[in-house]
């Protein structure tokens, strides 16, 4: 229980620390930033159930207004903008994320990728993206109008997707890394 809480406050740690990278703003005004490799690695090293405390714990503290976020931002207020529904996505990506490397048994490579993308990109954009253009006005969308469509969201979706799919990849390396090194330190697949 004690390892347990331990894992759990340093990735709520590693995720805030994820947030001091320099986070690149689209013109959207929704920033893209490392904090979602945090998200990911929450999930693929810790597993389901810790993976998700440990980024319900990150959002406690965001919420109780500590500047955890990229760009130093924290509080109530940042729940309600435009990136809100990744913030609430977070919990359900990191758990996504967990459960596919606990259940499939394939390579842990492969699996936290899998995980990755499954959780940290899928699931992500499917809590984000929506919340993101109904916050959205015409004026923040920089001349484009605001259309409801498909084609709105298909070019959040290219614009966000290389990153993050470099970010997939970043969580597997890493993940098979902290297995070959500290096997004991990989709590979504115990030995």
């Amino acid at each position: 229980m004690e390892r347990s809480l331990t894992h759990i406050a340093l990735f709520a740690a590693l995720v805030a620390v994820l947030g001091l990278v320099p986070q690149i703003t689209l013109a959207v005004g929704v920033p893209i930033t490392a904090q979602s490799l945090g998200i990911m690695l929450c999930g693929t090293v810790l597993g389901a159930r810790r993976g998700a405390l440990a980024v319900v714990l990150f959002l406690v503290l965001v919420a109780a207004g500590l500047p955890l976020l990229s760009g130093g931002r924290g509080g109530l207020g940042v729940f309600a903008g435009p990136s809100a529904g990744f913030l609430l996505g977070f919990p359900v990506a990191a758990f996504v994320c967990g459960l596919i490397v606990e259940r499939w048994r394939m390579a842990i490579g492969p699996a936290a990728f899998a995980g990755a993308v499954t959780g940290g990109i899928a699931v992500l954009y499917a809590f984000g993206i929506p919340v993101m253009i109904a916050r959205l006005t015409e004026a923040q969308i920089a001349g484009m109008p605001l259309n409801r469509n498909l084609s709105l969201p298909l070019a959040l979706i290219g614009l966000y997707l290389p990153g993050d799919l470099i970010k997939a990849v970043l969580a597997a390396l890493i993940t098979r890394s902290v297995a070959r090194m500290r096997p004991g330190s990989l709590l979504s697949r115990p030995a």
